[in-house]
C-alpha cells in the first residue's frame, strides 16, 4: 500500500531563520526599497542590506524589483551585478564571489521539500557563487550548488549539481557543454 502526503502534518519548528521582528522590518525595508522600481540607488541598498546583517563589498549594482528572503544569509563580494527581479530565496547561506554577474529573473534557491517524506519536510542547503560566475537570466540555481570559478550557466538553464570552474552549463538538468575562454 502507498504512502500519501499529508501536508496537515507540515511542521516548520525546527527552522529558525531570525526573530519575528527582525522579519517583520525586514519584510517592510524590502518592500520599499527592493521590491519596487522607484529607488535605483545601489548605495542606498548596499546599505539597507549591511543593516540588516548581509555582508557586501563594493561596487554592488542591485537592479529594481529584486527579492532577498534574508539578507542575514548572504555575502556578496566586490564589483557584483544583480539583475531585475532576481529571486535569492536563502533560506540559508548564498554566497557569492567578486565579479559575479545574476541576470534578471534568476533564481537562488537554498530551500526544497523532501518528497518522500508524508510531511513534505523543509530540507535547506547552502548556495556558492564563485568569482566571476554568470548566472542568466531566467536560470536556477538549486540548494547545495556550487558554481565554479568564472562557470557559466546560460539562459534559462537549471543548475540540480555544482558547476566546474570555466565550464558552460545549459539546459534542465544543466549540462556541461564546452568551457569558457576568457580573452586577454
Amino acid at each position: 500500500m502507498q504512502q500519501t502526503t499529508h501536508l496537515a502534518n507540515y511542521n516548520n519548528e525546527g527552522y529558525q531563520p531570525g526573530s519575528f521582528l527582525k522579519r517583520l522590518a525586514w519584510m517592510l525595508v524590502s518592500g520599499i526599497f527592493f521590491k519596487t522600481s522607484i529607488f535605483p540607488f545601489y548605495g542606498l541598498k548596499s546599505f539597507l542590506l549591511r543593516i540588516f546583517g548581509a555582508q557586501i563589498g563594493k561596487a554592488l549594482v542591485i537592479k529594481p524589483n529584486v527579492h532577498i528572503k534574508y539578507p542575514w544569509f548572504l555575502q556578496i563580494g566586490d564589483h557584483c551585478w544583480i539583475g531585475e527581479g532576481v529571486w535569492i530565496d536563502n533560506l540559508g547561506t548564498v554566497k557569492l564571489g567578486n565579479n559575479v554577474c545574476i541576470s534578471q529573473g534568476a533564481m537562488l534557491l537554498c530551500g526544497n521539500h523532501n518528497y518522500t517524506e508524508p510531511c513534505f519536510n523543509l530540507m535547506v542547503k547552502n548556495i556558492i557563487i564563485e568569482n566571476g560566475v554568470w548566472i542568466g537570466a531566467k536560470a536556477i540555481v538549486t540548494p547545495g550548488v556550487t558554481a565554479g570559478s568564472h562557470a557559466v550557466l546560460t539562459v534559462g538553464s537549471v543548475a540540480t549539481k555544482s558547476l566546474e570552474p570555466y565550464g558552460i552549463y545549459q539546459g534542465n538538468p544543466a549540462l556541461l557543454v564546452k568551457t569558457r575562454l576568457l580573452k586577454g
